[in-house]
Parts: structure tokens; C-alpha cells; sequence
């Protein structure tokens, strides 16, 4: 029941996780522009030994400040978002993401070098859409349909000549493995089960007013009607009771009055 309760867990990690990668994004270009760097042959170029070493580092490259700006507002988004309903998992999809993605890219994409986040985002995208429709539970199918309405424009983006410039091949690697991590990684039952009175280990069927309708070969039977007089004086004494006043008592003190002092009489003082 404790984890029942605690299935969504706010802490600082769910702003620290997303702060903290964009900002290593923002650190890598800004010292490719400092010191007039160019590392885009550190990203993924598909089937040399070479451009393996993508795999790891693509993910933290990008071509321009539009690039880096666009992927880290959905990662700020994102990220937070999935270390907050997906807590046990959060950082198994976003490493073996960013890795599994490449090697589909570096598998399938052309000869060139694919650099961005954007296959990460996929796998986040992908993984919470089709991983809160299975299980069924409305918060996380809330979460599905909130995903889709804002980032179900990306699907068109997994097409091969759709814009020129971008890498549908790192795109169609992230939904696919977002896919894949949907169906690898469970996740706790939302659904609270329904306990019924009979299911319950405190249950007497000898005290339970349904099944006292059951006789011992179990036929149901109708209650025996109840004497009209008996019905009568129970309702009247119910109602006297609850109607009549408590009974009260009152205590009286009674003094006599003192007669008056005669002239010429006895001092003494009376008592009566």
C-alpha cells in the first residue's frame, strides 16, 4: 500500500535532471564558440569503426544556437516530466536511450555525420506516449495525450526528404527505441484492486445479512415477516426514547425563618 501511495514522488531531481543536462549542452557549444571549435566529426557517421564514438557523444553536439535552442526546451519538458511519473526507469531510458538510438542511426543512416538530441527526444517522446496507453491508467494516459498534443508534429519527421538538413534516421532510431523501452520496462500495477467483503480475511459469513438469506443448502430463503405488534411496540419504544426528555431531578432546601427577638427576652441565639 506504501508504494501504491507513492508512485509519484516530487523531489529535486525532477528540475535538477533536466537543468543540469541542458546546461551541459549550453557548456559544450559554448566552448566550441570560445575557442572556435568544431566537433561535429565527434558525432555518429554510420557504418565506419569510427563514427561508433557517436554513439556517445552525438547526443551532446548540435550545428546552431536554433538547434541547441529548439532541443533543450523539449528536453527541459521532457526529462522533467519522465523522472516524475517514471521514476524507477528514468535513467535506464535516457542512457541506454541515447545509446541504443545511435547505434540505429549509425546502423541505417546515410554517410554523414548525425549530431543533436533530437534522437533522445524521440525515445522520451515515444516511450511515455505509448508506455502510459498501456497501462491504462488515467493520469499516465493524461500524460500520453498531453505528449501527443505537443510533440505529435515530430512523426512526420521520421520521413525520409521531409526537410532537408535534419537526420530522420537519429528521429526514426529514437521512436523505435522509445517503443522497444515501453514494452521492456514494466511499470507498477495504477490500477488499485477491488476488494469485496467476502474477499476480506475478517469476513463471517454468519454475521453477513446477505448471506443469512441462504439456508444451509443454500436456497435462498425469505426472511421471516415480523408480528405487526411487536413491529408497533418497537417503533413506538424507538420513538419514546428518542423523544422523551431525560428524567430530572430537583433538590430542595428548605430554611425556616427565624422568628423576631422579643424585647426583654433571652440573648441566646435560636437554632432551628
Amino acid at each position: 500500500m506504501k508504494e501504491h501511495d507513492n508512485r509519484f514522488k516530487f523531489s529535486p531531481s525532477v528540475f535538477a535532471w533536466p537543468l543540469y543536462f541542458v546546461l551541459l549542452l549550453w557548456v559544450i557549444y559554448w566552448i566550441e564558440i570560445k575557442y572556435g571549435l568544431n566537433l561535429n566529426h565527434f558525432g555518429v557517421y554510420p557504418r565506419t569503426f569510427k563514427g561508433l564514438r557517436g554513439v556517445v557523444f552525438s547526443p551532446f553536439l548540435h550545428g546552431g544556437l536554433e538547434h541547441l535552442y529548439n532541443n533543450s526546451v523539449a528536453l527541459l519538458v521532457l526529462i522533467a516530466a519522465l523522472r516524475y511519473f517514471y521514476r524507477k526507469h528514468a535513467w535506464q531510458v535516457i542512457i541506454y536511450g541515447m545509446l541504443l538510438s545511435g547505434i540505429i542511426t549509425w546502423l541505417i543512416g546515410r554517410e554523414s555525420y548525425h549530431i543533436g538530441a533530437s534522437g533522445l527526444i524521440y525515445v522520451l517522446v515515444s516511450f511515455m506516449f505509448f508506455k502510459g496507453i498501456q497501462t491504462g491508467y488515467y493520469r499516465l494516459v493524461a500524460l500520453s495525450l498531453t505528449i501527443i498534443m505537443l510533440y505529435g508534429g515530430m512523426i512526420w519527421y521520421v520521413f525520409p526528404d521531409v526537410e532537408k538538413g535534419i537526420s530522420w534516421e537519429g528521429h526514426l532510431g529514437g521512436l523505435i527505441t522509445g517503443i522497444l523501452f515501453s514494452r521492456l520496462y514494466d511499470a507498477p500495477d495504477y490500477q488499485k484492486p477491488v476488494v469485496y467483503d467476502w474477499e476480506k480475511p475478517e469476513f463471517n459469513p454468519e454475521e453477513d445479512a446477505f448471506m443469512k438469506r441462504f439456508d444451509e443448502n443454500g436456497n435462498f430463503v425469505n426472511p421471516p415477516k415480523p408480528d405487526p405488534e411487536e413491529e408497533f411496540s418497537d417503533l413506538v419504544s424507538e420513538h419514546t426514547s428518542a423523544t422523551l426528555p431525560q428524567r430530572i431531578t430537583i433538590v430542595y432546601n428548605y430554611n425556616a425563618k427565624q422568628p423576631e427577638k422579643e424585647e426583654g427576652g433571652n440573648d441566646e441565639e435560636s437554632l432551628s
